[in-house]
């Protein structure tokens, strides 16, 4: 019982710690929540959640957080920004994070915005080039924020039949 415990409060805070990854850029928000699982699964001698559950969450939090790191470049190529824009976004999050989580969100697009104006001047549209790039980075973050939702389910689910 006390591993049981131990499991679920790990489990927690990765699930925490997984949410507040899908807007902080250096921490993978959807692979810490799926650990969570992992844990309790292990805990629980694979017997709370079907394992097929398990490997499905794993290859979707592993998906989504690569679709992350490419869906800002491709929209921003899409719209004509370089990689001035691409490089300003993910220096505006990192920035963006220690303000708020809206922080991350303005900061993308400043970021984009700055880096095509001052480091890429051949760009006639910056503005449209930053647009691409920050929606790119927003879509990144609702597809990881709606996974680790799913992932924290299934964690809460897994916790209950666990610990009952």
């Amino acid at each position: 019982m006390v591993l049981s415990v131990v499991m679920v409060v790990s489990g927690s805070l990765l699930v925490v710690g997984g949410v507040i990854g899908c807007i902080v850029p250096a921490l993978p928000g959807p692979i810490l929540a799926w650990v969570a699982i992992v844990l309790i699964s292990i805990a629980g001698a694979w017997a709370v959640l079907p394992v097929w559950v398990v490997v499905a969450t794993g290859v979707v939090a592993l998906a989504v957080t690569v679709l992350d790191n490419v869906l800002p470049a491709l929209s921003s190529k899409r719209s004509g920004a370089g990689r001035p824009g691409v490089w300003g976004s993910v220096a505006g999050m990192v920035v963006g994070t220690f303000f708020s989580p809206i922080g991350t969100i303005v900061g993308a697009f400043v970021g984009a915005l700055v880096g095509e104006v001052f480091f890429n001047p051949t760009n006639k549209t910056p503005l449209k080039a930053a647009m691409g790039v920050f929606r790119g980075t927003v879509l990144g973050i609702l597809l990881k924020l709606v996974v680790t939702g799913i992932i924290a389910w299934y964690f809460v689910h897994g916790a209950i039949r666990l610990l009952i």
